[in-house]
């Protein structure tokens, strides 16, 4: 119960690494407001992981300023403050490099790389205004530093994440607030499950990770989780890679005949 008393905001949070770190935050003892745009599979998680006491479901879309600032608004109304900010919404379009429209390219920046900018700087506010400091985490992935062709928006998006991290943490160590960055390798979601292990094959996906095995969306949340808590308290500006070995790998590419 690390977080008892406090309240977190998940955006993203109608599946996947979202949905568990929320559910992770309520087991910690946190009260969760659940951000996302998917309106129906929203209400269904809020109802199957809390009650109305501990939970709140709130629609929203990150790459909206007005959205993000009425999900913080929401959570102060229901639970009176914001301890905890997770940034979690993304998109991970995957296709070829010369494929990717303008209209594309822009609509994964506005969610990944603008909703977490907004996402932090809302969050920010409404934690310098309680005066006690705070924690915002924001979702990146191993491929803010690694070359991946086929999700190069979905990269560059959270490249730009990493320097919203660690900027906003110089601005905000004065005020007591945390800034912090995890950055999974491949986990077992459903992007992961769809368009993205179809192109890359799971056999490559898997050669790629020295664990051999994808991740848990859960394994994940343990890291949010833990960066959340006081356990962490001497930790800002960095990211974390839960990413079983794969950063560490110098693996190879096919060679032209």
């Amino acid at each position: 119960m690390r977080l008892q008393g406090r309240t977190a905001i998940v955006t993203g949070a109608a599946g996947g690494i979202g949905r568990a770190s929320a559910i992770r935050f309520l087991a910690e003892g946190a009260k969760v407001v659940l951000g996302d745009v998917d309106e129906s599979r929203l209400m269904a998680t809020a109802a199957a992981i809390g009650t109305d006491e501990t939970v709140l479901a709130v629609v929203a879309d990150v790459s909206k300023k007005a959205d993000i600032d009425a999900l913080v608004a929401a959570a102060v109304g229901k639970f009176g403050r914001v301890d905890i900010m997770l940034n979690n919404a993304g998109i991970a379009p995957v296709m070829d490099f010369l494929d990717v429209s303008e209209e594309i390219y822009d609509h994964v920046l506005s969610v990944n790389l603008k909703g977490a900018f907004l996402g932090t700087q809302a969050a920010a506010r409404q934690m310098i205004a309680q005066g006690e400091g705070g924690v915002i985490i924001n979702m990146s992935s191993i491929n803010s530093g690694l070359a991946n062709p086929n999700v190069a928006t979905y990269a560059i998006s959270k490249g730009g994440m990493n320097q919203v991290t660690s900027t906003a943490a110089v601005a905000f160590a004065p005020y007591g607030i945390r800034v912090c960055g995890v950055g999974p390798g491949t986990i077992a979601t459903d992007i992961i499950k769809g368009a993205f292990t179809e192109r890359a094959g799971m056999d490559a996906i898997l050669a790629r990770t020295p664990m051999g095995r994808l991740g848990e969306p859960e394994e994940v949340a343990s890291v949010v989780a833990f960066l959340a808590s006081d356990d962490a308290s001497y930790i800002t500006g960095e990211t974390i890679y839960p990413d079983g070995g794969r950063r560490v790998l110098n693996y190879t590419v096919p060679v032209r005949e």
